[in-house]
């Protein structure tokens, strides 16, 4: 009995929340992206091209390469990073090199 209380109380704000709906309810239409943002622009573009046997990545932002990934045929994956955003790639064997702060584009002009 206990139980079927219980299972009543916690049922009444369903049906009351269900009584409250107008019938002829609409979907809202989707909001457009706010001004000023490029969907597109923020992920990074990867792109694979092949040398002889080795395969290369080239990962961009904004059109500008940050970093190299090089497979070669034989022997362990490098990359090369642009940690400074001048250009001038280092070699990394792997990602995980110690502590790098974040160096997100916040505004640029």
């Amino acid at each position: 009995m206990r139980k079927l209380i219980a299972a009543l109380v916690l049922s009444l704000p369903l049906f009351s929340a269900a009584a409250d709906r107008p019938a002829d309810l609409q979907a809202l239409p989707e909001a457009p992206p706010p001004p000023g943002v490029a969907p597109d622009d923020s992920e990074p573009q990867i792109t694979i091209k092949h040398r002889g046997e080795a395969k290369i990545e080239e990962y961009s932002v904004h059109g500008r390469v940050y970093m190299i990934k090089v497979t070669p045929s034989k022997g362990k994956p490098y990359y090369l990073v642009d940690s400074r955003g001048d250009g001038q790639f280092s070699r990394q064997d792997n990602l995980d090199s110690g502590t790098r702060p974040p160096m997100w584009v916040i505004h640029s002009w």
